[in-house]
Formats: structure tokens, sequence, C-alpha cells
């Protein structure tokens, strides 16, 4: 077989996230208090496996090699960050509205034509993206068929307005 004509099969996911952090409690307040995520395991003070509508987990969390560590170097190689996808427009525009009521830093907002992402780092400074997908029908697509994706400014003002609908 030849390596090069490979490609995954279409149902194909990425299963889950398992990240190091410094604080084990912290982490929580911010992936369970603050974004929702619900606890599925928990194994001792060292380690959570938390998710959202009851599968296994989506992210584990833990401090095996890094409890008080210093965040990694923004510099270096790593994660550059977690996308949590949101299942509407509206689920959304509640996450930035509670982001947003809490006070919690952004660290931007952008439009890429297939989806719409809010952009902020967890108390450690790994990126965490939250967004939504647009309808395929929607995808700007090139005159060659490729993706034609792009960063705009997000219309935050009009995401909000999807909670008064």
């Amino acid at each position: 077989m030849n390596p090069a004509s490979y490609t995954l099969p279409k149902q194909t996911r990425i299963g889950h996230v398992h990240l190091k952090v410094s604080d084990l409690d912290r982490a929580l307040g911010f992936y369970q208090e603050l974004l929702g995520f619900e606890i599925t395991a928990r194994y001792g003070s060292q380690a959570v496996f938390i998710s959202a509508g009851g599968y296994h987990h989506h992210i584990g969390l833990n401090t095996w090699h890094s409890k008080g560590a210093p965040p990694a170097p923004v510099n270096g190689v790593g994660l550059y960050h977690t996308a949590i996808l949101y299942p509407t427009r509206k689920d959304l525009a509640a996450i930035l509205q509670r982001l947003l009521k809490a006070k919690y830093p952004l660290t931007g907002a952008s439009d890429h034509g297939v989806s719409e992402a809010i952009y902020l780092n967890d108390p450690d400074g790994n990126g965490v993206e939250l967004y939504w997908d647009r309808p395929r029908t929607e995808w700007p697509i090139a005159e060659d068929g490729s993706l034609k994706m792009y960063t705009r400014a997000l219309d935050v003002d009009g995401l909000l307005n999807e909670l008064k609908a």
C-alpha cells in the first residue's frame, strides 16, 4: 500500500484531548463551572475526565507531570488550542454571554466563513476555541472547488442577538 494514497475513513473523529494542568481544581473551575462540562471520572487528586452529553470523556485533565508547573512557553512547540464545537449558533451565543457576564478575558473572535469562533485561554494558558459550524451549503467555495476560508471580525452583536430570537 502506498502511504501517500491512504486517507482516513470519513467517519473518523477526534475522540478526546488530554491536557496537562498545574492545578486540577483551578482547571475544573474553568472547564466544569464556567464552560459546563460534566465530570465522568475522577482519579484521586491527579486526574479528571470530563464530557458533554455523557460521552466517556472529551477532555482529560491531569497533574501527573505538571502539578504546580508554569504554563508552556507561547513560542514553543505544543498544542495551539483545543476546539470545542457547539451544535448551534444560539449555543455559541449563550456561552459567549456567559463568558462576558463572568468577565472572562477573550483573546479573539473571528468569522472564518465555515464557522464563527471565540478564542480564550484556560487558566494554564492552553488555547481554547469555542465555535459552531455553518451548514455546509453556506461554506464559501473557491472556483476550483476548494474551501475558501478566511478570518474576519466576528459580528459579536449579531451573535448575541441569537439569544433574543
